[in-house]
This record gives C-alpha cells, sequence and structure tokens, in this order.
C-alpha cells in the first residue's frame, strides 16, 4: 500500500511538473505581449552552441533547462523540400558534408555528422524544423531567422505542432511590405521589426511600425555610443514596444556585447538595460547573462 502511494505520489509530481513546463512558453508570451518592463528576455543565438553543436537538438534542450526564454535558429531547405535547422546555405561549416544545402535530400543529409563549434565531428544529426518544433512546444518561445523565404511552407508546420503563438519572425522590410507579404500571418506568430538606429531615416521607420502595426518590439542596432538615438528611441517607446539589443558582436549594440560583458557585465549588459531600456538581450553567452541577471532580480 506504501509502495502504491509512493508511486502515486511521483506520477503526480511528474504530471505537475509537465505541466508548469508546457505552461512556461505562454508565460513568456504574455511577458512580451504586455510589454513586461519588470524582467529581461534571454534570447540563446543558434541554441546553447557552447554546449553542443549550433541549431542541434541538445543545443535547445540545454537551453530550455538553463532557463532561456527564446531560442533563436536557422532554417534552410533541402532539395526535396524539408525545412531542416542550419545557418549556412552550405554545409561546410557545421556539417561533415560540402556543397549547397539546396543540393541534397534530407536523407542523405542525416547520413552526415554536425560539428561542434570549434569544427569537430560529433554523434548529432541535423534535425528537421518539424523535429525542433515538437522538442519546444509549451517550453519556449523560437525565432524564426531567415524563415520569411519558405514562410508558406513553414505555417503549415507551425499548425500541426501547435507551435504557431510560440514563433517570432523579424525582418527588416517596411510596414506596408510585413502586411503585404505575412498579413494572414501576424494574428498569430508575433513579428518584430529590425531598424538600423545608423541610417538617415530610422526613426521614421519606427514611427511608421508603431502608427501601422504596435509591434510588441522592436530589435534595434547601432555601431557607436556617439549616436544620440538610441537614448532618444528608449523614452519613444516605453510602454508601446519593448527594446531588444543583440549581444553577439560589438557593431550590433555600441560595442555593449557580450565580450565587454565578460569584462565588466555592468558596461555591456547593464549599459543597454538600465540606460538603453532593453528588455530583450539575444546572446551568445545565455546562461552567463542569465547569472547576471538573477544578481539583478531580472530574471526566474
Amino acid at each position: 500500500m506504501i509502495i502504491r502511494k509512493i508511486y502515486i505520489l511521483l506520477l503526480l509530481l511528474f504530471v505537475l511538473q509537465l505541466t508548469i513546463a508546457q505552461n512556461r512558453a505562454t508565460e513568456i508570451r504574455d511577458r512580451l505581449m504586455n510589454r513586461d518592463q519588470s524582467s529581461v528576455l534571454v534570447v540563446a543565438h543558434r541554441g546553447d552552441w557552447r554546449y553542443a553543436p549550433e541549431n542541434s537538438l541538445p543545443a535547445i534542450e540545454n537551453a530550455i533547462r538553463m532557463g532561456v526564454d527564446i531560442v533563436e535558429l536557422d532554417v534552410q531547405r533541402t532539395k526535396d523540400g524539408h525545412i531542416i535547422l542550419m545557418h549556412d546555405a552550405t554545409l561546410n561549416r557545421t556539417t561533415t558534408g560540402k556543397g549547397l544545402v539546396a543540393d541534397w535530400t534530407l536523407d542523405s543529409i542525416r547520413t552526415l555528422r554536425l560539428k561542434n563549434g570549434i569544427n569537430i565531428r560529433t554523434k548529432e544529426i541535423v534535425p528537421t524544423l518539424e523535429e525542433a518544433l515538437y522538442q519546444t512546444k509549451g517550453k519556449i518561445l523560437i525565432n524564426l531567422d531567415k524563415a520569411d523565404r519558405y514562410f508558406d511552407e513553414i505555417y503549415p508546420l507551425l499548425k500541426k505542432t501547435g507551435t504557431t503563438k510560440q514563433v517570432i519572425m523579424k525582418g527588416n522590410k517596411s510596414a506596408q511590405e510585413v502586411k503585404q507579404q505575412f498579413g494572414k500571418y501576424i494574428e498569430e506568430v508575433t513579428y518584430i521589426p529590425i531598424v538600423n538606429l545608423d541610417n538617415e531615416n530610422s526613426e521614421e521607420q519606427i514611427n511608421l511600425f508603431v502608427q501601422d502595426m504596435n509591434p510588441v518590439a522592436f530589435e534595434l542596432l547601432y555601431e557607436n555610443d556617439t549616436n544620440p538615438l538610441p537614448l532618444k528611441i528608449k523614452d519613444k517607446l516605453y510602454g508601446k514596444s519593448l527594446i531588444w539589443y543583440n549581444t553577439l558582436w560589438d557593431t550590433m549594440a555600441g560595442g555593449h556585447d557580450d565580450d565587454m560583458s565578460l569584462e565588466d557585465p555592468d558596461k555591456g549588459y547593464g549599459y543597454l538595460i538600465d540606460t538603453l531600456g532593453a528588455r530583450i538581450l539575444q546572446t551568445d553567452r545565455p546562461g552567463y547573462l542569465i547569472e547576471y541577471l538573477r544578481s539583478k532580480n531580472l530574471h526566474d
């Protein structure tokens, strides 16, 4: 009888943990939709590629496990029309194969092995987008990069896997172009405009997007702190749209990148958050960023 009760208790705990995990994506999306200023969302660039090969299922799983909010993934299409996770148009850098992804069938690509960040062959194989969507379902949001090229083919996969509301698309098209190309999708799929603040018409672009589409966030780029717009845009967007910065390399966020943050996170991540109002940061060091944010009570 006691063993039976313990078994039932363990089963209930497992179901509870599964329910919590599957509700996490909804909670993250609600924070995004509500323009929540109380915390910072962490985006893992190509998954946690320091743990496993970029755009691989283990890299995604480790990002989920460490508490990342959004995972950025890249897509390409095979010769026989399958959508796979791959950043480059060629297989050369990240797999044991060579040549264009578009010249290989999925079955052939599955015979290859992914390489890690120091170019060493691993046991991992190239995943399909569908596999990644099932893996992330209910657990995390997904930023699909390069997806606009095939979105008419990708959307049925989102419907099939029940992940339409977990997906974020970004791009530098105008508001009019976005509505024309993706209008039938953006009620469910979240679209975030990318605006380079070093461009002459960048403030006008932002004004048009706010007026025409009311986006939940903007990804902003600028090369150095001599540009006065990042400070100005912080005030302009407060309460309207969240601000997303990439800390992958210095010219994306005025030098306040991962490298600066390793030396002094307050000058890197802290500057983007406190001075420029960033509430979404995309990083190649998600574990390090989460640790910093938790020390500031800015991440669960």
